[in-house]
């Protein structure tokens, strides 16, 4: 699969069948999450993968767009540490671009998965922090549901030519 056809094919997956990710996957998953990006490569991020179904089933009680946990086998936690910063508050993208490179890696290997977002949601952050026990400087950015897909969604066009802009803003079109 080449890189656009990536881009271009890969999709929110909601419904996972009960297929196990083998530890070779996953690995080669979190390789790809750690060859994203990072401002002046700081690599502020750390990865908690849940593959306790008491776990996962906890999440969509404080999470409401997380029900498919309670079928998908795992799910990765990508969040943002803040002691390992050196560029202050770039945690988010650094982070942010972990997780694309991760979907992108899931459609590749034939797996699924679906962003679900944490931070800036307060609430959703304390709970998130609290059930993986995660430090206080170490803040989830999102968890990203992971398994084979029990649904097929083709490529989905979304270039759209009203929302480019050449050198300034421009409302005429």
């Amino acid at each position: 699969m080449d890189t656009l056809e990536a881009i271009h094919g890969r999709r929110s997956i909601r419904r996972y069948t009960d297929q196990p990710v083998p530890e070779q996957v996953l690995e080669d998953l979190l390789r790809a999450a750690m060859a994203a990006p990072s401002a002046g490569n700081q690599q502020a991020w750390q990865f908690v993968v849940i593959d306790d179904r008491d776990t996962l089933n906890a999440i969509p009680q404080f999470h409401p767009h997380s029900a498919m946990l309670r079928e998908a086998p795992l799910a990765i936690a990508v969040c943002g540490d803040t002691r390992l910063e050196r560029f202050k508050g770039y945690w988010v993208q650094d982070c942010s671009a972990a997780v694309q490179n991760l979907l992108l890696a899931l459609h590749a290997k034939g797996l699924g998965g679906v962003w679900l977002g944490v931070h800036p949601i307060e609430e959703r952050v304390a709970k998130t922090q609290e059930l993986l026990g995660l430090p206080a400087e170490v803040i989830p950015l999102a968890l990203v549901a992971v398994g084979y897909p029990a649904e097929q969604k083709g490529p989905d066009d979304r270039y759209n030519s009203a929302r480019v802009h050449r050198n300034r803003w421009s409302d005429a079109r």
